[in-house]
Protein backbone atom coordinates (compact mmCIF):
# COMPACT_ATOMS: atom_id res chain seq x y z
CA UNK A 1 0.00 0.00 0.00
CA UNK A 2 1.21 3.49 -0.82
CA UNK A 3 0.08 6.47 1.20
CA UNK A 4 0.12 9.71 -0.72
CA UNK A 5 -0.89 13.30 -0.50
CA UNK A 6 -2.15 15.05 -3.59
CA UNK A 7 -0.74 18.41 -4.66
CA UNK A 8 -0.75 20.33 -7.87
CA UNK A 9 2.80 19.20 -8.58
CA UNK A 10 3.38 15.60 -7.52
CA UNK A 11 2.55 12.83 -5.07
CA UNK A 12 4.87 12.36 -2.13
CA UNK A 13 5.64 8.86 -0.87
CA UNK A 14 5.23 8.48 2.88
CA UNK A 15 6.20 4.83 3.13
CA UNK A 16 7.99 2.14 1.15
CA UNK A 17 7.37 -1.53 0.47
CA UNK A 18 10.42 -3.78 0.82
CA UNK A 19 10.02 -6.55 -1.75
CA UNK A 20 12.70 -8.61 -0.01
CA UNK A 21 14.63 -11.55 -1.40
CA UNK A 22 13.20 -13.41 -4.38
CA UNK A 23 12.46 -16.98 -3.35
CA UNK A 24 10.28 -19.95 -4.36
CA UNK A 25 7.07 -19.98 -2.28
CA UNK A 26 7.62 -23.59 -1.23
CA UNK A 27 10.90 -22.61 0.46
CA UNK A 28 9.41 -19.78 2.53
CA UNK A 29 9.22 -21.71 5.79
CA UNK A 30 12.71 -23.17 5.38
CA UNK A 31 14.24 -19.76 4.63
CA UNK A 32 12.40 -18.25 7.58
CA UNK A 33 13.96 -20.86 9.88
CA UNK A 34 17.42 -20.53 8.31
CA UNK A 35 17.58 -16.76 8.75
CA UNK A 36 16.06 -16.97 12.23
CA UNK A 37 18.71 -19.47 13.32
CA UNK A 38 21.46 -17.35 11.74
CA UNK A 39 20.23 -14.28 13.60
CA UNK A 40 20.05 -16.08 16.94
CA UNK A 41 23.51 -17.64 16.50
CA UNK A 42 24.96 -14.27 15.45
CA UNK A 43 23.62 -12.57 18.56
CA UNK A 44 24.69 -15.37 20.89
CA UNK A 45 28.14 -15.78 19.32
CA UNK A 46 28.99 -12.09 19.41
CA UNK A 47 27.51 -11.68 22.89
CA UNK A 48 29.69 -14.55 24.09
CA UNK A 49 32.81 -12.87 22.66
CA UNK A 50 31.79 -9.55 24.20
CA UNK A 51 31.21 -11.08 27.63
CA UNK A 52 34.43 -13.10 27.46
CA UNK A 53 36.53 -10.03 26.66
CA UNK A 54 34.80 -8.11 29.44
CA UNK A 55 35.12 -10.90 32.03
CA UNK A 56 38.74 -11.93 31.42
CA UNK A 57 41.25 -9.49 32.96
CA UNK A 58 43.92 -10.59 30.50
CA UNK A 59 41.76 -9.84 27.46
CA UNK A 60 40.05 -6.60 28.39
CA UNK A 61 43.38 -5.06 29.36
CA UNK A 62 44.77 -5.48 25.83
CA UNK A 63 43.80 -3.18 22.92
CA UNK A 64 43.57 -6.11 20.48
CA UNK A 65 40.73 -7.66 22.45
CA UNK A 66 39.08 -4.34 23.23
CA UNK A 67 38.82 -3.85 19.47
CA UNK A 68 37.49 -7.40 19.09
CA UNK A 69 34.81 -6.65 21.69
CA UNK A 70 33.81 -3.48 19.84
CA UNK A 71 33.63 -5.49 16.59
CA UNK A 72 31.28 -7.99 18.24
CA UNK A 73 29.10 -5.13 19.49
CA UNK A 74 28.94 -3.67 15.98
CA UNK A 75 28.08 -7.05 14.47
CA UNK A 76 25.20 -7.50 16.89
CA UNK A 77 23.70 -4.15 15.92
CA UNK A 78 24.40 -4.49 12.20
CA UNK A 79 22.66 -7.86 12.18
CA UNK A 80 19.71 -6.41 14.10
CA UNK A 81 19.30 -3.60 11.57
CA UNK A 82 19.04 -6.00 8.61
CA UNK A 83 18.10 -9.59 9.49
CA UNK A 84 14.74 -9.08 11.28
CA UNK A 85 13.46 -7.34 8.13
CA UNK A 86 14.58 -10.30 6.04
CA UNK A 87 12.81 -12.69 8.39
CA UNK A 88 9.58 -10.67 8.11
CA UNK A 89 9.80 -11.06 4.34
CA UNK A 90 9.06 -14.78 4.77
CA UNK A 91 5.90 -14.16 6.85
CA UNK A 92 2.43 -12.90 5.88
CA UNK A 93 2.99 -9.67 7.82
CA UNK A 94 3.08 -6.30 6.08
CA UNK A 95 6.29 -5.44 4.28
CA UNK A 96 5.70 -1.70 4.57
CA UNK A 97 8.38 0.46 6.16
CA UNK A 98 7.67 4.09 6.93
CA UNK A 99 9.63 6.85 5.23
CA UNK A 100 11.29 7.70 8.54
CA UNK A 101 12.01 4.03 9.19
CA UNK A 102 13.67 3.75 5.79
CA UNK A 103 15.83 6.80 6.55
CA UNK A 104 16.79 5.35 9.94
CA UNK A 105 17.66 1.95 8.48
CA UNK A 106 19.83 3.43 5.72
CA UNK A 107 21.62 5.70 8.21
CA UNK A 108 22.15 2.92 10.75
CA UNK A 109 23.48 0.51 8.15
CA UNK A 110 26.03 2.95 6.73
CA UNK A 111 26.93 4.30 10.17
CA UNK A 112 27.65 0.82 11.54
CA UNK A 113 29.20 -0.44 8.31
CA UNK A 114 31.65 2.45 7.94
CA UNK A 115 32.51 2.30 11.65
CA UNK A 116 33.33 -1.38 11.15
CA UNK A 117 35.49 -0.43 8.17
CA UNK A 118 37.49 2.00 10.33
CA UNK A 119 37.69 -0.59 13.11
CA UNK A 120 39.26 -3.18 10.80
CA UNK A 121 41.91 -0.58 9.96
CA UNK A 122 42.59 0.01 13.66
CA UNK A 123 42.91 -3.72 14.21
CA UNK A 124 45.49 -3.92 11.42
CA UNK A 125 47.37 -0.97 12.95
CA UNK A 126 47.29 -2.69 16.34
CA UNK A 127 48.76 -5.89 14.88
CA UNK A 128 51.39 -3.89 13.00
CA UNK A 129 52.57 -2.20 16.20
CA UNK A 130 52.47 -5.43 18.21
CA UNK A 131 54.55 -7.40 15.71
CA UNK A 132 56.72 -4.76 14.03
CA UNK A 133 57.20 -2.36 16.96
CA UNK A 134 56.88 -4.58 20.05
CA UNK A 135 58.99 -2.37 22.32
CA UNK A 136 57.01 0.75 21.43
CA UNK A 137 53.64 -1.00 21.45
CA UNK A 138 52.70 -0.06 25.05
CA UNK A 139 53.34 3.60 24.21
CA UNK A 140 51.66 3.79 20.79
CA UNK A 141 48.67 1.56 21.64
CA UNK A 142 47.72 1.93 25.28
CA UNK A 143 44.22 1.80 26.70
CA UNK A 144 43.67 5.55 26.53
CA UNK A 145 44.80 5.87 22.92
CA UNK A 146 42.75 2.81 21.96
CA UNK A 147 39.64 4.44 23.46
CA UNK A 148 40.30 7.67 21.56
CA UNK A 149 40.78 5.80 18.27
CA UNK A 150 37.59 3.78 18.76
CA UNK A 151 35.66 6.96 19.57
CA UNK A 152 37.10 8.52 16.42
CA UNK A 153 35.92 5.53 14.38
CA UNK A 154 32.40 5.89 15.78
CA UNK A 155 32.43 9.64 15.09
CA UNK A 156 33.66 9.22 11.52
CA UNK A 157 31.08 6.48 10.95
CA UNK A 158 28.24 8.72 12.14
CA UNK A 159 29.38 11.49 9.78
CA UNK A 160 29.52 9.07 6.86
CA UNK A 161 26.07 7.67 7.65
CA UNK A 162 24.60 11.16 7.99
CA UNK A 163 26.01 12.28 4.65
CA UNK A 164 24.65 9.25 2.82
CA UNK A 165 21.20 9.42 4.42
CA UNK A 166 20.88 13.18 3.85
CA UNK A 167 21.93 13.02 0.21
CA UNK A 168 19.64 10.06 -0.51
CA UNK A 169 16.49 11.45 1.07
CA UNK A 170 16.85 15.07 0.01
CA UNK A 171 15.54 13.89 -3.37
CA UNK A 172 11.79 13.82 -4.10
CA UNK A 173 10.05 10.44 -4.07
CA UNK A 174 6.70 10.54 -5.83
CA UNK A 175 6.11 6.87 -6.61
CA UNK A 176 6.33 4.00 -7.14
CA UNK A 177 7.31 3.05 -3.59
CA UNK A 178 8.38 -0.57 -4.02
CA UNK A 179 12.03 -1.06 -3.02
CA UNK A 180 13.35 -4.06 -4.97
CA UNK A 181 15.67 -5.10 -2.18
CA UNK A 182 15.53 -6.59 1.31
CA UNK A 183 16.42 -3.35 3.13
CA UNK A 184 16.62 0.38 2.45
CA UNK A 185 20.01 0.84 0.82
CA UNK A 186 21.28 3.59 -1.46
CA UNK A 187 21.22 1.91 -4.91
CA UNK A 188 17.73 0.44 -4.47
CA UNK A 189 16.19 3.61 -3.00
CA UNK A 190 17.75 5.94 -5.58
CA UNK A 191 16.02 4.01 -8.36
CA UNK A 192 12.70 5.33 -6.99
CA UNK A 193 13.71 9.00 -6.90
CA UNK A 194 11.77 11.42 -9.11
CA UNK A 195 14.89 13.40 -9.98
CA UNK A 196 18.29 13.06 -11.56
CA UNK A 197 20.47 10.88 -9.32
CA UNK A 198 23.76 11.38 -11.14
CA UNK A 199 25.23 13.57 -8.41
CA UNK A 200 24.12 11.14 -5.71
CA UNK A 201 25.67 8.19 -7.52
CA UNK A 202 28.90 10.10 -8.00
CA UNK A 203 29.08 11.18 -4.35
CA UNK A 204 28.26 7.63 -3.22
CA UNK A 205 30.95 6.22 -5.46
CA UNK A 206 33.55 8.75 -4.31
CA UNK A 207 32.60 8.76 -0.62
CA UNK A 208 32.34 5.01 -0.16
CA UNK A 209 35.18 4.44 -2.60
CA UNK A 210 37.52 6.79 -0.74
CA UNK A 211 36.61 5.35 2.67
CA UNK A 212 36.87 1.73 1.55
CA UNK A 213 39.96 2.20 -0.62
CA UNK A 214 41.82 4.24 2.03
CA UNK A 215 41.09 1.73 4.78
CA UNK A 216 41.91 -1.21 2.53
CA UNK A 217 45.23 0.29 1.41
CA UNK A 218 46.21 1.04 5.02
CA UNK A 219 45.35 -2.55 5.96
CA UNK A 220 47.41 -3.94 3.07
CA UNK A 221 50.33 -1.68 4.00
CA UNK A 222 50.13 -2.81 7.62
CA UNK A 223 50.10 -6.48 6.67
CA UNK A 224 52.87 -6.11 4.14
CA UNK A 225 55.06 -4.88 6.99
CA UNK A 226 53.70 -7.57 9.29
CA UNK A 227 54.53 -10.39 6.85
CA UNK A 228 58.01 -8.96 6.40
CA UNK A 229 58.49 -8.91 10.18
CA UNK A 230 57.04 -12.42 10.67
CA UNK A 231 59.45 -13.90 8.15
CA UNK A 232 62.28 -12.64 10.35
CA UNK A 233 61.01 -14.55 13.38
CA UNK A 234 63.45 -17.39 13.98
CA UNK A 235 61.19 -19.90 15.70
CA UNK A 236 58.57 -21.83 13.78
CA UNK A 237 56.13 -21.59 16.71
CA UNK A 238 56.51 -17.80 16.80
CA UNK A 239 55.81 -17.53 13.08
CA UNK A 240 52.82 -19.85 13.39
CA UNK A 241 51.23 -17.85 16.21
CA UNK A 242 51.78 -14.55 14.44
CA UNK A 243 50.35 -15.85 11.15
CA UNK A 244 47.38 -17.40 12.98
CA UNK A 245 46.41 -14.12 14.63
CA UNK A 246 46.85 -12.09 11.46
CA UNK A 247 45.17 -14.74 9.32
CA UNK A 248 41.96 -14.31 11.31
CA UNK A 249 41.92 -10.59 10.65
CA UNK A 250 42.74 -10.93 6.95
CA UNK A 251 39.97 -13.49 6.51
CA UNK A 252 37.42 -11.12 8.05
CA UNK A 253 38.66 -8.15 6.03
CA UNK A 254 38.42 -10.13 2.78
CA UNK A 255 34.85 -11.32 3.33
CA UNK A 256 33.85 -7.77 4.27
CA UNK A 257 35.52 -5.66 1.59
CA UNK A 258 35.04 -7.79 -1.53
CA UNK A 259 31.20 -7.78 -1.34
CA UNK A 260 31.16 -4.03 -0.51
CA UNK A 261 33.27 -3.24 -3.56
CA UNK A 262 30.99 -5.42 -5.70
CA UNK A 263 27.87 -3.58 -4.54
CA UNK A 264 28.85 0.09 -4.27
CA UNK A 265 31.61 0.66 -6.80
CA UNK A 266 29.50 -0.39 -9.78
CA UNK A 267 27.33 2.69 -10.29
CA UNK A 268 23.84 2.01 -11.63
CA UNK A 269 24.23 -1.76 -11.56
CA UNK A 270 21.07 -3.87 -11.37
CA UNK A 271 22.76 -7.25 -11.25
CA UNK A 272 20.66 -10.10 -9.82
CA UNK A 273 23.76 -11.09 -7.86
CA UNK A 274 23.63 -7.90 -5.79
CA UNK A 275 21.07 -9.34 -3.38
CA UNK A 276 23.00 -12.56 -2.82
CA UNK A 277 26.28 -10.69 -2.31
CA UNK A 278 24.64 -8.23 0.07
CA UNK A 279 23.20 -11.11 2.13
CA UNK A 280 26.71 -12.46 2.52
CA UNK A 281 28.26 -9.36 4.08
CA UNK A 282 25.17 -8.19 6.01
CA UNK A 283 24.03 -11.58 7.33
CA UNK A 284 26.81 -14.15 7.04
CA UNK A 285 29.85 -12.05 7.95
CA UNK A 286 28.53 -11.03 11.41
CA UNK A 287 27.94 -14.74 12.04
CA UNK A 288 31.42 -15.75 10.86
CA UNK A 289 33.38 -13.17 12.89
CA UNK A 290 32.99 -14.91 16.28
CA UNK A 291 33.79 -18.29 14.71
CA UNK A 292 36.88 -17.02 12.90
CA UNK A 293 38.30 -15.28 15.95
CA UNK A 294 37.55 -18.07 18.42
CA UNK A 295 38.66 -20.98 16.25
CA UNK A 296 41.94 -19.33 15.27
CA UNK A 297 42.80 -17.51 18.50
CA UNK A 298 44.23 -19.60 21.31
CA UNK A 299 43.86 -16.89 23.97
CA UNK A 300 40.16 -16.43 23.25
CA UNK A 301 39.62 -20.20 23.25
CA UNK A 302 41.41 -20.48 26.61
CA UNK A 303 39.29 -17.68 28.08
CA UNK A 304 36.10 -19.31 26.75
CA UNK A 305 37.15 -22.62 28.26
CA UNK A 306 37.75 -21.04 31.66
CA UNK A 307 34.42 -19.22 31.41
CA UNK A 308 32.53 -22.38 30.47
CA UNK A 309 34.03 -24.39 33.33
CA UNK A 310 33.29 -21.64 35.85
CA UNK A 311 36.92 -21.16 36.78
CA UNK A 312 38.16 -17.81 37.89
CA UNK A 313 39.31 -15.73 34.92
CA UNK A 314 42.86 -14.87 35.79
CA UNK A 315 46.01 -14.60 33.76
CA UNK A 316 46.78 -18.30 33.70
CA UNK A 317 48.48 -18.21 30.33
CA UNK A 318 51.40 -16.09 31.47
Amino acid sequence: MKKTRNTSVDTTVTDFILLGLAHPPNLRTLLFLVFLVIYILTQLGNLLILLTVWADPKLHARPMYILLGVLSFLDMWLSSVIVPRIILNFTPTSKIISFGGCVAQLFAFHFLGSTQCFLYTLMAYDRYLAICQPLRYPVFMNGRLCTILVAGAWGAGSIHGSIQATLTFRLPYCGPNQVDYFFCDIPAVLRLACADTTVNELVTFVDIGVVAASCFMLILLSYANIVHAILKIRTADGRRRAFSTCGSHLTVVTVYYVPCIFIYLRAGSKSPLDGAVAVFYTVVTPLLNPLIYTLRNQEVKSALKRLSTGRRLVNEDK
